[in-house]
């Protein structure tokens, strides 16, 4: 395989300190987010990710005093996510340190966002998440949710990644819901469906949870890996699978 894969540990964050729940519920402390960047970028990590889980539900902006220890310690491309409601909202968290942004809840709620944030500050800094779960009704069997995984929308996931691919956005971030923290294993066939309808890059997001799984990831489509709960607590070290993808044939860095 010659795409390079990258590997993004995800640091999900509430009231300043980093959780991991399962399936969006049942959030359990994981630390602190200065130290688990810094720890993370020592071990080989090629992307970070930091989302403020709770900043759309409890209708506040993005934590910047966060952003700002953590842009401190983080030696590579670092993407916030959460509480990114507007164009402004997203200039703070650049200003802040971030490298890229993340919107989800927004961008569906108001999908001119999407252009409007990509005019601001280059395609390259946008990244669009989208929540998913199964749902038999939707021509996919994958229907969008927002507001931290809340809210079902009664729209397809598919049709709205290939919008929001539309746009021009570089990076699509699906997480499944169902697959989230459960370490079961990433949810391959919205993987694969995204990655065939749009021409973005596609995060593999929600279910890492042994080794198997993320080249499982790579051969549905995904070029990104994210995963939080086994790096956290130390299930699988970063150089420990990026040697089994080396293993595999997979380019890494």
């Amino acid at each position: 395989m010659d795409q390079l894969i990258r590997i993004m540990p995800c640091l999900d964050m509430q009231n300043g300190r980093v959780v991991k729940g399962v399936h969006f519920v049942d959030i359990q402390d994981a630390g602190d987010p200065v130290e688990c960047a810094r720890a993370y970028c020592e071990a080989g990590a090629d992307e970070l990710a930091l989302l403020d889980i709770t900043a759309t539900v409890e209708g506040r902006a993005t934590m910047l005093d966060v952003v700002k220890r953590v842009a401190d310690v983080t030696t590579v491309p670092f993407t916030v996510g959460g509480g990114i409601s507007d164009v402004k909202s997203a200039e703070l968290v650049l200003n802040a340190g971030a490298n890229k942004v993340s919107t989800s809840s927004a961008a569906f709620r108001n999908p001119g966002l999407i252009p409007e944030m990509i005019k601001a500050f280059g395609a390259e800094k946008v990244t669009v998440a989208i929540d998913v779960d199964q749902n038999a009704a939707m021509p996919s069997g994958y229907e969008v949710y927002i507001d931290g995984g809340r809210t079902a929308t009664g729209t397809d996931a598919i049709e709205w990644a290939k919008r929001v691919d539309g746009y021009g956005v570089p990076v699509i971030l699906p997480t499944s819901k169902a697959g989230d923290g459960a370490r079961t294993g990433y949810d391959l066939p919205v993987i694969s469906a995204i990655n065939k309808a749009v021409s973005a890059d596609v995060v593999a997001s929600g279910g890492a949870g042994e080794l198997d799984h993320f080249y499982e990831a790579i051969q549905a489509g995904a070029t990104v890996l994210l995963a939080a709960s086994v790096f956290h607590f130390g299930i699988i070290g970063i150089s420990e699978l990026k040697d089994y993808l080396r293993g595999r044939g997979v380019t890494v860095r």
